[in-house]
């Protein structure tokens, strides 16, 4: 259909039909001053600031509802229009404190702009008292209505975008105000969607301080769980399409991103947990366990999706299975260079499988894993040792990618270190893992207060260790440990003891027979990150025991002769694009950051490979489309009760058969708490569907 022609102040301008002059003036970058209105809503024409005259008419119109018509003549700055104008503005101060400049919105104001374009700036006008106090008992949203200018765009978007009306007008004292639409936030039914704080012109509405890295760019703060997670998982999305029972889509929205989804929703450090704005209310969604439901779920499509570039002729050599060497081997395969992964022990997987037990990752998942990759054509040769980069090279091989983590235990130098009993946490664990035999006695004291120790200890129950405590140097609220794992480490029977420094391991007749302890008073690191410990005096205890484990760090099993630069922790060092000292040798993971996360060393592995890409001659784009579009629906209606619903618990074998024995321990979420837990998210992406404010600075022609 053809398109209306007219003027606005001699300016051509063309409406598409059904537009408002105000829609069509704002598109063609001709401003119009107005409150009320907002690019997602459907236009009210209260704030009477959008006034214009038209030729032929009498008085003025609200621009914000009136249509476009051919051949129109639209004044702006009319003497009428200037009049109604002012005086609205002078209605919306009234009520408004006098002072700007300690307003958290100060020079990000819309009333604010319109006073410095309309020529009012409030001090001039009676004021009266707006006695409406601060609400600040939700930890999500702070209201401060007396700032409140009846503009109605909070209470137009909950009820006409989201469908909530968790915001209402109601007269009180006489007064017509904004209010919630019960007792409090949480009783209003509320979604927490954030959509009322997008749109409110003069923050009487915001975010409460904390709740989003104010930092980033809007659209990285408004999503934190997606922030969070260092692959940039899109987090939202893959919950929505699991709340519809889409679980391939799902799970094919992790895999764009991390081709190991299986192993991460076992044992993903879950960072975006952390991050989740759900958090303010009670708990964090579990966002992990939606990612196991979905990915055990889910159909084999996803592999008939993606891209594979044609072959490249360039070889290159992936030193490592584990999470980094698996996925630079999967990615460099996919941009059609030829792959060769070399895994020095009898199986692939790395610390997912020497380092996480059975009963927290089944190994048929790492199998599975592990064989959709040799699927695309990478070869994984296995019980074979690489000791130089200059080895590969002389094969012929154009890159090298080194992934081989961290599986070099630490003994801390204290007395007692090198007798017989005394295990270390890497050796420990893989034994455990190949089944091998373990001489593990009795009474087993764990040293250590991370993931790892958690691991080692319930190893130790589940091979019959009668007795085993996990000691440690930080306070309880500071151990490293995943709070989840020590909860479920303490079910296992173990005693776990913060704050403890080790001073020695005793020995009777050349066995481990206990270790000495002292409590810890306060615990630092220097600026080289060396331990700075003061003790409780006349503290000293002993743990009587038979077995020792050190789960106190651990490094690379690197030495110079491996051809590239080590650096602190015997760690590789690498330049900003992930190369070595080496010429076209690269590296990531956790050989280059130190024991981190499996997610963190494929989020850098990632990045890595692109580099890589480019030094072989491509593009360096990994990016691949797996999962369906999504039209995120921003009517989300009301939910009884939504801020009170809890996180939903796992599915856990019963107390008397965690120990002995491997049998898996956390069976996940079933369906209907995989889809209660789904409900659970804020969905805060909507809010990026929401148009940001502008000013009247942002347009060519005010």
């Amino acid at each position: 259909m053809d398109k209306i022609k007219f003027t606005i102040d001699q300016h051509e301008v063309y409406a598409k039909p059904g537009q408002t002059i105000l829609e069509a003036a704002l598109d063609a970058g001709i401003y119009i001053p107005h409150i009320c209105s907002h690019d997602n809503l459907h236009p009210s024409g209260s704030c009477r600031l959008c006034a214009v005259e038209i030729e032929g008419r009498e008085g003025v119109i609200a621009s914000c509802t009136t249509k476009a018509e051919e051949g129109m003549k639209v004044t702006i700055h009319g003497e009428k229009a200037d009049k109604v104008r002012k005086l609205s503005l002078e209605l919306m101060f009234t009520p408004h404190p006098e002072e700007c400049v300690g307003c958290p919105k100060y020079l990000k104001c819309q009333l604010q702009a319109l006073s410095q374009y309309v020529g009012i700036s409030g001090s001039g006008v009676r004021h009266r008292a707006n006695n409406v106090a601060a609400d600040n008992r939700n930890k999500l949203m702070l209201h401060e209505m007396y700032r409140c200018v009846l503009c109605g765009r909070c209470v137009r978007v909950c009820e006409e975008v989201r469908g909530v009306g968790a915001l209402v007008f109601k007269k009180v004292n006489g007064q017509l105000r904004v209010v919630i639409n019960g007792d409090s936030m949480e009783n209003s039914d509320c979604r927490f969607c954030g959509a009322c704080v997008e749109v409110c012109p003069t923050g009487s509405i915001r975010d409460q301080i904390g709740v989003f890295n104010t930092d980033l760019p809007r659209q990285e703060s408004l999503i934190p769980c997606q922030v969070g997670c260092p692959a940039h998982i899109n987090v939202p999305k893959y919950i929505r399409f699991l709340k519809e029972g889409n679980y391939s889509a799902a799970a094919e929205v992790v895999r764009e991103k991390a081709p190991l989804p299986k192993i991460l929703g076992y044992i993903c450090s879950h960072f975006c947990e952390l991050e989740c704005k759900r958090r303010f209310l009670n708990e964090s969604v579990s966002i992990r366990n939606i990612k196991r439901y979905a990915c055990e779920h889910a159909d084999d499509e996803w592999k008939k999706k993606g891209f594979m570039k044609p072959a490249t002729g360039k070889k290159v050599a992936v030193v490592g299975a584990g999470p980094a060497g698996l996925t630079a081997a999967y990615y460099l395969k996919k941009l059609g260079h030829d792959v060769t992964v070399f895994e020095e022990k009898k199986f692939a997987g790395g610390t997912p499988r020497f380092g996480i037990p059975e009963y927290r990752l089944p190994r048929d998942v790492i199998e599975e894993e592990v064989n959709n990759i040799r699927e695309i054509g990478v070869n994984i040769e296995l019980n074979h040792k690489v000791d130089s980069v200059d080895s590969l090279k002389a094969q012929g091989f154009d890159a090298v990618f080194v992934g081989v983590g961290t599986h070099k235990g630490t003994r801390l130098p204290i007395e007692g270190n090198d007798l017989e009993d005394v295990l270390v946490n890497v050796e420990f664990l893989e034994k455990a893992s190949l089944h091998e035999e373990i001489k593990l006695g009795r009474r087993v004291v764990v040293l250590g207060g991370g993931n790892v120790a958690c691991d080692c200890a319930g190893v130790a129950r589940r091979l019959g260790a009668e007795e085993v405590h996990m000691a440690c140097l930080e306070s309880r609220e500071t151990m490293p440990a995943a709070k989840d794992e020590l909860a479920e480490v303490e079910k296992d029977g173990v005693h776990v003891h913060p704050a403890q420094t080790f001073n020695r391991i005793l020995s009777e007749n050349g066995k481990v027979s206990g270790v000495e302890f002292s409590n810890v008073k306060s615990f630092t690191f220097d600026e080289n990150r060396r331990a700075i410990i003061e003790k409780e005096e006349n503290s000293e205890h002993v743990i009587n025991c038979d077995t020792v484990i050190f789960a106190t760090g651990q490094s690379p099993a690197l030495d110079g002769s491996f051809g590239v630069e080590l650096g602190r922790g015997n760690r590789i060092v690498v330049d900003e694009n992930y190369m070595t000292s080496s010429e076209g040798v690269f590296a990531a993971g956790d050989v280059v950051t130190g024991t981190a996360s499996v997610i963190g060393a494929i989020a850098e592995t990632r990045k890595a490979v692109s580099a890589m890409d480019k030094y072989l001659g491509g593009d360096g784009n990994i990016e691949e489309k797996l999962a369906p579009d999504q039209d995120a629906n921003p009517w989300i209606g009301t939910i009884k009760d939504f801020a009170y619903i809890e996180r939903q618990k796992d599915d856990f074998i019963d107390d008397d058969k965690r120990c002995p024995g491997f049998a898996l321990n956390d069976l996940g979420l079933n369906e209907e708490t995989a889809h209660c837990e789904a409900t659970r998210c804020l969905q805060c992406d909507l809010r990026l569907q929401l148009a940001p404010q502008k000013f009247w600075s942002d347009y060519p022609i005010n």
